[in-house]
């Protein structure tokens, strides 16, 4: 069958058209952060936490990019013990320290019925390692996080990061595109391209790799209970409403039929791809005439002279 055209929607046509629907994404995160961390985004966290060992200096206070879906707070804690984990909810601000401690509400709370989520939100800190685990695919504007990331960054700050690379789900896509049915997800980010964009936000060293997985299960049923856990349908050019019994049947038929392997077991392929990078000290950009601030200049000497303090 033969390929159909892109449509106008379509970001290989359209780099800048939205990747993520974001009535979509706030279904999916707000039906998520009710569950358990999915098992995959357990294991990656495990993968990524072998890495740390990249991290030369130690950290008093690591942010935990999207916490409650990323798997990772206990392994951060064990590794530094005498860190400050700051956990940021998929809302991308703190979370209150009650939610990261585990500590009831407060006598003044339980008296007014004041819930702790009501309380101020905590001036932003910035930190010497941010992690954030499985959640880069789910963002629309890039540029936009990477510059926060930055800013959240202390000059020689470590990121470190995994998402799904574009090779994800490729089965899955295969068959709904020979089946005409639209796409089953949103299209991922190229890891090249993510390096290129670390480079655009600040950042020094950027290195990317990947990783393909194969996860297998001994029913579709069980396949699509897994993917609805990982992330629901948010490519807004999917397939609008509801499509019935009969092409979900159908479904689960050529499931089967596409993705069982010699084990009699359903097989479908994940890259997951791994980042990191660390945020330079500053450096003005050079040209025929520069102006630089005196407060540029004393950020920059203090950034490389961190005793310093006039």
């Amino acid at each position: 069958m033969a390929d159909s055209p892109p449509s106008p929607s379509d970001p290989s046509r359209n780099p800048r058209a939205p990747r993520i629907d974001p009535t979509a994404l706030r279904r999916h995160l707000r039906q998520s952060t009710d569950r358990a961390v999915p098992w995959l985004h357990e294991e990656i966290a495990r993968r990524m936490a072998e890495r740390l060992s990249l991290v030369r200096r130690q950290p008093a206070r690591v942010i935990d990019w999207w916490s409650p879906l990323s798997g990772g707070a206990h392994l951060l804690q064990a590794q530094y013990p005498q860190a400050r984990i700051v956990r940021h909810g998929c809302d991308d601000r703190p979370l209150p320290e009650r939610a990261v401690s585990g500590s009831g509400p407060r006598w003044w709370q339980r008296l007014t019925g004041r819930p702790a989520s009501a309380e101020p939100p905590e001036t932003p800190v910035t930190a010497e390692l941010l992690w954030a685990n499985m959640m880069l695919h789910w963002v629309n504007d890039l540029p936009a996080l990477l510059t926060r990331w930055h800013a959240a960054l202390e000059v020689d700050g470590f990121l470190m990061f995994s998402c799904f690379g574009p090779d994800t789900l490729r089965e899955l896509r295969s068959l709904y595109a020979e089946l005409g049915w639209g796409t089953p997800g949103s299209d991922w980010i190229d890891m090249h391209d993510l390096g290129d964009e670390l480079v655009h936000a600040g950042f020094a060293d950027p290195v990317m790799d990947m990783e393909q997985l194969t996860l297998t299960w001994d029913s579709p049923h069980a396949l699509l209970a897994e993917l609805r856990g990982l992330g629901r349908n948010t490519a807004p050019a999917r397939q609008p409403g509801l499509r019935g019994r009969q092409w979900h049947q159908t479904l689960l038929d050529e499931l089967t039929r596409r993705l069982a392997g010699p084990d009699g077991r359903l097989h479908l392929r994940f890259e997951i791809v791994y980042g990191h990078a660390f945020r330079p000290v500053a450096r003005a950009r050079m040209q025929t005439e520069t102006a630089i601030s005196l407060a540029a200049m004393r950020e920059m000497t203090r950034q490389r002279n961190p005793g310093r303090t006039d």
